[in-house]
């Protein structure tokens, strides 16, 4: 299967170990023009994949059906394409994505972005609870573009309320549907299991104004790899799309160069 997959690469010499970035639910590759960006001019090559169905990637017309196994293995495939193991990077879904990936394969670093939530379907109460037409919505269709299917919804669970306008416009249409059998595995039928995951550097961020996956949530997952979880004051879901997300990049650089990678 045909992967979207982006690479940004320095203007002089790069620094040995690539970064590879992991998008989450309902975004593709595109999400990561930040990062990329900013970790080239850092010395970094970096690579952002589309999961299969995502960006332009194979496999839209299928891609309710697809279960988060066939996910993981698409981080795998693009893995073992690039010339050095990558530090996996990963926001939101993309998040447990790399935690799947890692109970069967090692990497030099992982970094967790507001990921998903591990062990519960508290994430899928809450939205019921603010929006149970939107809810009752997807469950009947199977759609689970239902849940972000107006600019107001995009912004309630991905976005700061004062993103400008235009940005949010931008941003709500290149996001799109999901996987809906996926979204049951991350939080019912294939969770992730922390003691399998190979023990490497991790680190752990989340946002202090996420409305998707909760202070609790993220402190509970850095928990469970023995590593202090770190938050960004004010910045919502999209940590990588936020008007401050430098910072958030930052961070990340300042990680990797304190393990000289």
């Amino acid at each position: 299967m045909r992967l979207e997959i982006i690479a940004r690469k320095p203007d002089g010499n790069s620094r040995p170990t690539p970064l590879l970035f992991v998008h989450g639910g309902w975004h593709g590759a595109w999400c990561w023009e930040n990062f990329q960006s900013y970790f080239a001019e850092q010395g970094y090559a970096s690579y952002a994949l589309s999961l299969r169905g995502h960006g332009t990637s194979e496999g839209r017309e299928g891609l309710r059906w697809v279960r988060a196994s066939e996910f993981v293995a698409d981080v795998a495939h693009v893995v073992d394409q690039l010339p050095r193991s990558p530090v996996l990077i990963g926001h939101s879904i993309g998040g447990y994505l790399i935690q799947k990936h890692l109970e069967s394969h090692s990497a030099p670093g992982a970094v967790l972005l507001a990921s998903w939530v591990q062990s519960s379907c508290k994430l899928f109460y809450r939205m019921a609870r603010r929006h149970p037409w939107q809810t009752a919505k997807a469950h009947l269709t199977v759609e689970p573009y239902a849940y972000i299917e107006t600019p107001a919804l995009a912004r309630e669970y991905f976005f700061s309320p004062d993103i400008p306008p235009e940005k949010l416009n931008r941003y709500f249409a290149l996001l799109q549907t999901d996987s809906y059998l996926a979204g049951w595995d991350t939080v019912l039928f294939n969770l992730i299991r922390p003691e399998r995951v190979h023990k490497v550097p991790m680190l752990v961020l989340g946002a202090g104004n996420d409305q998707a996956v909760n202070r609790a949530e993220v402190e509970a997952i850095a928990s469970a790899y023995n590593v202090r979880s770190e938050f960004f004051a004010g910045m919502a879901h999209d940590m990588m799309l936020e008007k401050d997300w430098m910072k958030c990049a930052e961070r990340i650089r300042e990680w990797l160069r304190e393990r000289d990678i």
